[in-house]
């Protein structure tokens, strides 16, 4: 069965769906099938890899409306296949608040396709609503990804302790599988200190790769390309190179 993991942080704008995107990426040129699911109802990660938005998409597919062989799209990168979603996500939320186990509906729409993949990814909306809690009861593990900025010292804490409940009612085999830094700005002393609090706090839990500012890297999106197709060369393409091949290291 293919491993599951899900990017969470109820932080905005941390990098999380470039994050995704551009990890799947280049686990799929590593000859690994992965399938990207869009569980944010912005669409921005079928956006990021340029798939229509069009039914059905996730929505359909926890509805009972579609298949999830219907449902799955390809992208333009060899063995990355993606899941698109759209608005009608934001009805979902709603819609599963009164359901009988309505931690399960996206575990148990995937459960078809998990020996199709090696890596299935999810991307999650920036909350910890029912739509996260639905990728948390999925996954296998957690990727997570902070800027490096105060706030997100006291995000992370919020965070591990919806974690902590998650595994002890709803996935009790669920791990951390890595916290990673995005949009880093080596002139910055701030930006210095919480690599550092963070590493000595989380020890290996943390990934050595991490992420910089790079214009390219926001760019990539517009276009509807990962950034191995849209600038393979610059140091963003590179930085998420060598972080995918942490991620398939760890296992």
């Amino acid at each position: 069965m293919g491993k599951v993991f899900v990017f969470v942080n109820q932080k905005g704008g941390v990098g999380k769906t470039t994050s995704a995107i551009n990890i799947g990426a280049y686990i799929a040129l590593s000859d690994k099938k992965v399938l990207l699911v869009d569980f944010d109802s912005q669409g921005n990660m079928s956006s990021g890899v340029g798939v229509s938005k069009k039914k059905p998409t996730i929505y359909e597919l926890l509805a009972g409306q579609s298949t999830p062989e219907e449902t799955i799209k390809h992208t333009a990168v060899k063995n990355l296949d993606t899941i698109s979603a759209s608005i009608d996500l934001s009805g979902a939320a709603i819609e599963l608040v009164d359901q009988e186990n309505r931690e399960f509906f996206l575990k148990n729409a995937l459960a078809p396709v998990r020996d199709k993949y090696d890596y299935i990814l999810i991307d999650c909306p920036p909350s910890l609503g029912i739509l996260t809690l639905n990728g948390l009861a999925a996954a296998d593990a957690i990727l997570v990804p902070m800027q490096c900025e105060y706030f997100a010292l006291e995000g992370i804490t919020l965070l591990l302790q919806t974690v902590k409940k998650v595994q002890e009612n709803i996935n009790k085999n669920l791990v951390i599988g890595g916290i990673f830094f995005t949009m880093y700005d080596s002139r910055t002393r701030l930006a210095q200190d919480v690599v550092m609090q963070v590493k000595s706090y989380f020890k290996d839990v943390v990934f050595n790769t991490i992420i910089p500012r790079n214009v390219r890297l926001s760019e990539a999106p517009s276009h509807g390309e990962p950034i191995c197709l849209y600038d393979p060369n610059c140091v963003g393409a590179k930085s998420y190179q060598k972080l995918a091949e942490e991620v398939i290291a760890r296992g």
